[in-house]
């Protein structure tokens, strides 16, 4: 067996819907399958998801606030009066800060924008950088991405006259802002008809009311706050990141064309995985090891000398940032195993002194990744005395809503079910840990602590066409609440299995049967399996479907995300040099190792042994759900078989049957060999067989062992005394049968079992192995 790393969720839609919907929309059953399970169940909804246009953005004075908004903005306007846009420092704020930033620009407004630095400042509006505004001339404030959470903020705004209009799109608190109006999705009472907008989707909504029309000119830069952010890409947001995606990938903004350059995407047919793992990064580097400004400069310059200067700088800075998580990351992992070991913790919260308090939620993100469990990290300033961190989690377990039972000893803190950002007390970090690990214990099972791919396909071989990969494809582009379809190929068998890459850390399979569709599967960073699948293995697959073009040739593969083996497998290490390589790399705590000689080399130190030195059986279920390791041959078929079906059935057997003579390929004599011989005998009287048998054998087209052999036979049998090698035949010895013999019957077993289990081809040795485990359960 090979468990797979993820639990398995079928996501299978009623087929009678999936029959109607593929038939009245023509389209193949597993894309009608998808749509379904994705919520959009009528031809209306199919439609709009799939063919969706401008005209099914919802209007933006739907949203509470936009109209007093709207109103106060073009008032400013009209007075001249100086508008200040206030952002955050993430790929999201700086989108939203530049789509204000163009659509205030296209009005005449008098404005500027400021973000906050995250290391002198901190998340969000802050009084200092509010009065500084009010002593530089401006009258009205605007937070984009950011400002729910501000209540001291907005009162201290509100006393020093300055107008403080919110636009967020983060979790409402108890209590809001006492701002001038606030637009917010998310806010208690408001009707708007979609809550999932980004903070730029927000910013483009307000945008689109100020202009009378649809912003699709601030696509390109609002697609990529909405796909970095990881909202989901369903409703609007999809709009905003479709046409966006095509909008970036034609943009005339200097700054971004720079900015794809350096991602090295700007002449590649751009999807939301180019904006999620290469723009988005480099966007979000700026505002977390300095300060963000560079990222809004870049998205508005009219210069291409400024655009490839920024872009290169922040390239830079995003290579800096790559270091710092890395050098991070190994901190948090030491820490975590040395002071907080998983198996004790429910929930992680580890912090440090110095670590960059900009990177430290890409560390969460990997620590959640590695031990899947809800994670905080935390930057502690002991001159301040605070721990600033964020948060990230797992299905199961809502971060913003646990977060919020602590609000007593969180001052700052905000955020989603899957992420939040937090500022605390140093004095109230082991508090935050004991509490958290008691709701996780009182919320999450031991099953949730596995991670979980959700499926949504279930496709046979003969289903998975380049036809059936282009139809999904038209879904995307896929992210949050629209991820990209993964499928299930369950017990396929393997044509060909091996590693790729330049380290050998890749693996490439193709499966299927040689009269049946066959299919490449490709697993990145995946190489080390290699030695945990045997090539007769019927195996199981979670993937991503995509098209390979190679030298004109467009075939469908499967990108590997999780791999299962439902059967028990059979390891055959017969006759290898290297055995003692491959048992270390075996998992210690699975691994019993099995010996029926007390002569035999354990191979392994601090094994889990198991000596069968009698023909004795086990304890029961000795062997149940292990890999077992059979080091040397037992001594016979029928007591082996016997002793397995005691001791359990192992989801590995490691066949090695070291053994020291080969009587499988030494003859055995038949009973018409031992008749002519013993009448030999009785005709010579005596015979001398050191000097004489070597001759006879030749004679008799023998060897020389089996005349050996035998004359030790018929010694044990008592028919003959042996004296100084000659041979001399008893006087009406006592009649007995040759299993009399105990070394007949040694001779026969052993041949027996080499044939059975040394000798033996793979197939055969799994053949007998399986006849045992027969009652076996498949895993998956």
């Amino acid at each position: 067996m090979l468990h797979p790393k993820t639990r398995w969720l079928m996501n299978a839609a009623p087929d009678e819907k999936v029959s109607a919907l593929a038939s009245a929309m023509n389209l193949p059953r597993s894309v009608a399958q998808l749509l379904i399970s994705r919520g959009m169940e009528t031809e209306e909804s199919v439609h709009k998801f799939l063919k969706g246009g401008s005209h099914d953005f919802h209007d933006p004075f739907l949203m509470d606030g936009m109209k007093e908004s709207v109103d106060r903005i073009r008032t400013a306007i009209s007075n001249k009066e100086k508008i200040l846009v206030f952002g955050d420092y993430d790929a999201d704020g700086v989108s939203s800060t530049s789509v204000m930033w163009y659509t205030l620009k296209e009005l005449g407004a008098d404005f500027d924008y400021y973000i906050p630095n995250r290391f002198t400042e901190g998340y969000g509006p802050n009084e200092p950088a509010l009065r500084r505004a009010k002593e530089d001339g401006y009258s009205l404030v605007i937070t984009v991405d950011t400002g729910i959470s501000a209540v001291s903020q907005a009162a201290a705004a509100r006393e020093m006259n300055l107008d403080f209009i919110v636009t967020d799109h983060h979790e409402a608190p108890p209590v809001l802002p006492d701002a001038y109006s606030i637009i917010n999705p998310k806010k208690p009472g408001c009707p708007y008809p979609f809550k999932g907008l980004a903070g730029v989707g927000v910013a483009l909504k307000l945008s689109e009311a100020l202009l009378g029309r649809i912003p699709s000119h601030l696509f390109d830069i609002g697609c990529i706050g909405t796909i970095a952010d990881l909202v989901p890409l369903v409703d609007e947001n999809r709009l905003i990141a479709r046409e966006g995606i095509k909008a970036l990938a034609r943009t005339e903004k200097k700054g971004l064309i720079e900015l794809l350059k350096v991602c090295n995407i700007q002449d590649k047919e751009l999807t939301a995985e180019h904006i999620g793992f290469a723009v988005g990064p480099r966007v979000n580097a700026a505002g977390r090891l300095d300060s963000a400004d560079p990222a809004v400069e870049l998205f508005i310059t009219d210069s291409s000398e400024t655009g490839e200067r920024l872009a290169k700088n922040i390239d830079r800075i995003n290579k800096e940032r790559q270091a710092i998580v890395n050098e991070i990351t190994e901190e948090a992992v030491q820490l975590v195993e040395e002071q907080f070991p998983p198996s004790e913790q429910s929930v992680l919260v580890i912090a440090k002194e110095g670590w960059n308090a900009g990177v430290i939620g890409i560390v969460a993100s990997r620590l959640v990744e590695k031990y899947y469990r809800p994670t905080i990290v935390l930057s502690i300033d002991q001159e301040k005395g605070t721990a600033k961190g964020s948060a990230r989690s797992i299905a199961g377990f809502d971060m913003f809503e646990n977060l919020s039972q602590s609000r007593d000893i969180l001052p700052h803190f905000g955020g989603h079910p899957m992420a939040a950002g937090m500022t605390l007390s140093l004095h109230d970090v082991d508090e935050l840990r004991n509490r958290l690990n008691t709701q996780a214990k009182e919320q999450l099972s031991p099953e949730d602590f596995q991670p979980i791919t959700a499926v949504d396909l279930e496709l046979e071989l003969e289903e998975i066409t380049i036809e059936t990969v282009e139809t999904m494809e038209k879904l995307a582009p896929f992210g949050t609440g629209n991820p990209a379809p993964k499928v299930c190929i369950r017990n396929v068998p393997i044509r060909e299995m091996k590693k790729i890459g330049s380290q050998s850390n890749h693996l490439k399979m193709q499966v299927g049967d040689s009269g049946a569709k066959q299919l490449d599967c490709i697993g990145f960073f995946k190489g080390d399996l290699l030695d945990e699948v045997t090539p007769y293995s019927l195996v199981s697959f979670v993937g991503e479907l995509n098209i390979n073009e190679w030298n004109g040739f467009r075939n469908p593969q499967l990108m590997v995300h999780d791999i299962a083996v439902g059967q028990w497998q059979l390891f055959d290490y017969r006759g290898l040099r290297d055995v003692s390589a491959r048992l270390a790399a075996l998992p210690p705590q699975r691994t019993t190792y099995v010996r029926f000689s007390p002569d035999t080399s354990v191979l392994a130190q601090e094994a889990d042994l198991i000596d069968v030195f009698e023909e004795a059986l086990p304890k029961t279920g000795v062997l149940e759900g292990k890999y077992a390791v059979f080091l040397d041959v037992p001594p016979s078929l029928s007591f082996f078989r016997e002793w397995l079906e005691a001791a359990g059935k192992p989801e590995r057997i490691y066949a090695i049957f070291h053994h020291e003579a080969d009587h499988f390929f030494s003859t055995i004599p038949s009973r018409d060999q031992f008749k002519w011989f013993y009448g030999f005998l009785m005709k010579k009287g005596s015979f001398n067989k050191d000097r004489q048998g070597e001759e006879l054998a030749r004679w008799k087209g023998w060897s020389k062992e089996t005349v050996e052999f035998m004359s030790k036979v018929f010694f044990e049998l008592d028919f003959v005394t042996i004296e100084n090698g000659v041979i001399t035949v008893k006087h009406q010895p006592v009649k007995k049968d040759l299993e009399s013999s105990e070394l007949y019957r040694k001779k026969l077993n052993f041949a027996e079992i080499e044939s059975g289990l040394v000798y033996s081809s793979y197939q055969q040795l799994k053949e007998w192995f399986t006849d045992v485990k027969q009652h076996e359960k498949s895993l998956i």
